[in-house]
């Protein structure tokens, strides 16, 4: 080989020998650099969306159909029978306590009256005879114990007539409007045959039916509304008076009555209704919908304490709208995670992406 040639080679050679030696050089400086301690990182928070959770009562309302009745209401029959001589009502009269409203032939019934009240005085005329002559000895013991007993009989006696001309007349019980009738003058009733009704309006007896689930949460005194099916019809309010003590086996429901004022007189008996009941049960923390999160073992809330995010689970109670109610150890004030949930894991650092947290 020529002295040039070679002199090349050796150059090549030296050349890639010194690649190689400064490329370990650096590998080598890459790992002296590499065994140095990482510097610590600092935890950054988690920019998030919080809302503070507030408690409210929960609120059921029930809507039911109410059948209504007068709050005094009977059908009038007569006590005895006999002939129609009068009949003093037409069908919407308003009549009070006592008025006569038909009237039936009473000339026996009087007749008896008046013999039963002259009995009367001829047994006590006897018997203050005999009292003024007790002292005398005319008279025995047993006469005067006599003419006392017939006074007492007499006097029943007369009672017993009066009451026979009382049921001749068919008398208001109670204050109130009357029904349709059908008796005219001359016509002949028995006990069995219907007057007419009476109905005292001016309260209204509302009854209706409500699910067993809720047997015990109804109180008397319980307020509730009402209404007619006509579009736009005025509301009425009522309060409970009675409920019923128990619950019926084909229909799983139990029955409350409700008293509704109508001084008004614009509600009519056997009318149905709509009835409006609110129940109030408890308190529980009311979180923003779309906090509320899903999981393996069920619903979950992230709850923010010390700006550190926790798990708290939580039960549905009642959805409401765009919020719903919980059962969950969630203090009032405390702040949930609204947005950015899905980034959440337990403990980690948030922050409110307005700068304020509900516990500042």
């Amino acid at each position: 080989m020529k002295p040039a040639i070679a002199g090349r080679i050796d150059h090549y050679r030296l050349t890639g020998i010194g690649a190689v030696l400064l490329t370990l050089g650096l590998l080598a400086g890459c790992e002296a650099e590499s065994e140095v301690a990482p510097k610590p990182e600092m935890a950054v928070a988690e920019p998030v969306v919080m809302e503070a959770v507030a408690w409210q009562p929960r609120t059921v309302r029930i809507e039911a159909v109410g059948t209504s009745r007068a709050g005094k209401s009977v059908t009038l029959y007569p006590e005895v029978s006999g002939e129609v001589v009068a009949v003093s009502f037409e069908a919407g009269d308003r009549v009070k306590a006592g008025q006569t409203i038909v009237q039936l032939d009473d000339r026996d019934q009087r007749l008896a009256v008046d013999m039963a009240r002259v009995a009367l005085e001829d047994a006590r005329r006897l018997y203050g005879r005999y009292e003024r002559t007790r002292d005398a000895g005319t008279v025995t013991e047993n006469a005067l114990d006599d003419a006392r007993s017939a006074v007492e009989r007499a006097r029943l006696s007369l009672e017993r007539a009066q009451v026979a001309l009382d049921h001749r007349s068919i008398e208001a019980p109670f204050d109130g409007y009357l029904g349709l009738g059908d008796l005219d003058p001359g016509a002949q009733v028995t006990p069995s045959t219907a007057i007419t009704t009476i109905d005292d309006r001016s309260t209204l007896l509302v009854t209706f039916q409500v699910p067993e689930l809720f047997l015990g949460q109804i109180e008397e005194g319980q307020s509730i509304d009402v209404a007619t099916w006509a579009n736009g019809s005025a509301r009425h309010t009522g309060e409970v008076t009675d409920i019923d003590s128990r619950v019926d086996p084909q229909t799983r429901t139990f029955a409350v009555r409700a008293q509704v004022d109508n001084g008004g007189d614009l509600l009519r008996p056997g009318m149905s209704f709509r009835v409006t009941l609110g129940l109030v049960s408890g308190r529980y923390p009311l979180v923003p919908e779309v906090a509320l999160q899903w999981g393996n073992d069920g619903a979950f809330v992230w709850a923010v304490e010390d700006k550190r995010v926790r798990r708290v689970p939580a039960t549905v109670v009642q959805r409401l709208q765009g919020a719903i109610l919980v059962d969950s150890d969630l203090p009032e004030g405390m702040s949930v995670v609204t947005e950015g949930t899905q980034r959440m894991r337990e403990g980690l650092p948030v922050a409110n992406i307005t700068g304020l947290y509900a516990d500042e």
